[in-house]
């Protein structure tokens, strides 16, 4: 085999589409985390990659279980996938001690790939994801690595203690952000009343994201599906700005039509555009 016929790590082969790299826990419901990550790159057109750094049994009703892989194992199916395949994009969710925080921090700002931060604290039933004693790790170790990183105003207040109640306090909730190092905040609105409203800002330009308001319950997996579409669309070649909004007008498609699971929240459907929803 010449030099010619070896594919180099990052680049993807004659024929084959960009790469997107999930780093994130496992939903035995289907609904969020790694399963919610595939989902969504499979429907956006590139190829996904995961490395599971948790697994979580839950289901409609919330999680009943948390159980963290080992750093060792983290770490080697990182460098697996990173060292051979190669990625175009990463996206990282729930990290829940500060030990993965660290060493995925570490692995994606050596990977030289663009990288969308969801720092994943709590479930959509309210369930703890993230350890306390991780925050500081989250702030002052993943957030500088992300290109964007985006926060619901839970996960806003976690991190700078800055509580939004209007898109004024989503200003000063992403300027306290960006003093943390990441390069794009999108400061997510969702639970703000009226439209659903984000805010994307590197601290010189500022887009303001708005979708109506949707009646359905089932959202489950709304975070997840946003942050691995704009990883996807970073991937395609896309600058920020139109990335996350393409990402958010796929995920507002989604969840208009998420549907019933189980007896509790569903999740959003991540295949609507081919089922024509």
């Amino acid at each position: 085999m010449g030099e010619a016929d070896v594919q180099k790590p990052g680049s993807a082969g004659v024929g084959a589409p960009p790469l997107v790299l999930t780093v994130a826990g496992s939903d035995s419901g289907g609904g969020a985390g790694i399963q919610a990550d595939l989902k969504t790159m499979l429907a956006l057109g590139v190829h996904g990659m995961s490395v599971l750094t948790a697994v979580t049994a839950q289901n409609s009703r919330g999680v009943h279980g948390v159980w963290d892989l080992p750093a060792e194992a983290v770490r080697a199916q990182y460098r697996a996938v990173a060292d051979d395949i190669g990625v175009d994009a990463v996206k990282t969710g729930m990290l829940s001690s500060a030990e993965l925080v660290e060493l995925v921090a570490e692995l994606i700002g050596s990977t030289g790939a663009p990288a969308v931060v969801d720092p994943v604290s709590v479930s959509k039933h309210g369930d703890p994801l993230l350890a306390a004693s991780a925050l500081d790790a989250v702030r002052h170790r993943l957030l500088p690595a992300a290109t964007v990183v985006t926060p619901n105003l839970d996960e806003v207040a976690q991190l700078t203690g800055v509580r939004v109640e209007d898109e004024p306090g989503m200003r000063r909730a992403a300027e306290a952000l960006l003093k943390l190092g990441p390069r794009w905040v999108l400061v997510k609105g969702g639970h703000l009343a009226g439209e659903a409203v984000d805010l994307l800002t590197d601290g010189t330009e500022e887009h303001l994201l708005r979708a109506p308001r949707l009646d359905n319950r089932h959202t489950h997996g709304t975070g997840c599906t946003l942050a691995s579409a704009i990883a996807s669309h970073l991937a395609l070649g896309l600058p920020v700005p139109e990335a996350v909004a393409r990402a958010k007008e796929y995920v507002t498609g989604a969840i208009a039509a998420g549907f019933r699971l189980g007896s509790g929240i569903g999740p959003v459907d991540h295949g609507w555009r081919t089922r024509g929803r």
